[in-house]
């Protein structure tokens, strides 16, 4: 039996290249001989480096960079230096797991260390780049990657807006005169993992900011701060990109790559399929498993196991989702590709029980699931 495993991270509890080992762990005790590729993946999101890394053979290089309050971190990001790609990951910089969930702020969280990370790209030589969106703790809308690069942010009396994508509600004129000029000739593409535009009740603020510890009051309040921020950035720029799916993605940042460094953006699990050559490790499956922490009606959007699914299906190969949560519209998966889905929890749990114990029920149901096609086959 030829298994092919490529999850997602399961957020706060394991990343792919664990979650994969746990998958494979849970297989071999249902079926010792079975041939197990373990293929950690990712749609823009944490870990989404990892995988590229895996995948290219890049150097993985680290830089002294900004989280997203402001305070110093070690951040990772991928060198290729026969192609002059650099692989920048903003969930390392900018990432909602680097904040305890008490941190979490959309209103004052930034995207500096972004900049910085892209900056570090430069300063190396890279002639493209690949950024991936997704993991963000921000709502800024890019503006804090702006400043690093260069951009000034300024209010009516002529001063520094401060951190934040609130802070935006007081933008009076947007300086690009200082953008680094390397930017002109680099080549981006952004990979994203949601089609949502910057703004609206399917906005970047109204859809994520919640799960960044926006209330409601606030949510209202990024929504036209942001607003504020692509008036302005339509003005200088000359172009209207809010309403481009994926916009939305990393709290505003697929706006800011494509308005600010003319990105094209690229739904992040395709590009990385792309990277590992998915197709050639799918031609000898006879089962894939993939999953994430949660599958739900959202997920169509552009999330990995709704990618996986749907090139699984092309080649007619079956494809099992395990999953932290089943949330609301998760069925549509089955269209899709998903042949059948699984929830972890193995009865009524709190979700620090289910987090620490998320490697040992993925084995569990890995276990089942190979036990179940073995059966059935």
């Amino acid at each position: 039996m030829n298994l092919l495993i490529a999850p997602d991270s399961f957020k706060d509890a394991l990343s792919a290249r664990d979650a994969a080992a746990a998958i494979a762990a849970g297989a071999r005790r249902a079926r010792p001989d079975v041939i197990a590729h373990e293929c950690p993946m990712g749609d823009g999101g944490e870990g989404t480096l990892d995988a590229l890394l895996a995948a290219t053979g890049a150097e993985r290089r680290e830089a002294r960079v900004q989280d997203a309050l402001g305070r110093p971190l070690t951040a990772a990001w991928g060198w290729q230096p026969g192609t002059r790609t650099a692989f920048v990951e903003l969930a390392e910089a900018s990432g909602l797991q680097q904040l305890a969930r008490e941190e979490r702020t959309a209103l004052h969280s930034t995207t500096f260390g972004v900049g910085e990370l892209i900056r570090e790209a430069l300063d190396a030589g890279a002639e493209r780049l690949l950024l991936t969106l997704g993991g963000s703790a921000t709502n800024d809308a890019g503006a804090g990657m702006l400043s690093a690069l260069g951009g000034r942010l300024l209010d009516s009396d002529g001063h520094l807006l401060p951190p934040g994508g609130a802070a935006l509600a007081n933008l009076a004129e947007l300086d690009l005169s200082g953008l680094d000029s390397r930017l002109a000739t680099l080549e981006i593409e952004a990979a994203v993992d949601v089609d949502n535009p910057l703004l609206g009740s399917r906005g970047a603020s109204a859809v994520f900011g919640p799960q960044k510890g926006a209330s409601q009051a606030e949510v209202e309040a990024l929504d036209a701060a942001l607003s504020r921020f692509a008036d302005l950035t339509a003005k200088a720029m000359g172009t209207d990109h809010r309403d481009l799916p994926g916009a939305g993605a990393a709290g505003g940042m697929g706006f800011a790559a494509r308005a600010f460094l003319g990105a094209s953006l690229r739904p992040g699990i395709e590009l990385v399929m792309e990277q590992v050559d998915f197709p050639r490790l799918l031609a000898n499956a006879d089962l894939v498993i993939t999953g994430e922490g949660q599958l739900d009606g959202q997920s169509l959007a552009g999330k990995t196991p709704i990618g996986i699914a749907r090139a699984a299906q092309a080649r007619q190969v079956p494809c099992v989702a395990l999953v932290g949560r089943l949330g609301q519209g998760w069925q549509a998966a089955h269209t899709e590709g998903i042949s059948a889905a699984f929830a972890l929890a193995d009865g009524p749990m709190a979700l620090d029980e289910a987090l620490s114990r998320c490697a040992e029920l993925l084995e569990e149901r890995a276990e089942e699931v190979v036990r179940l096609f073995v059966a059935r086959t």
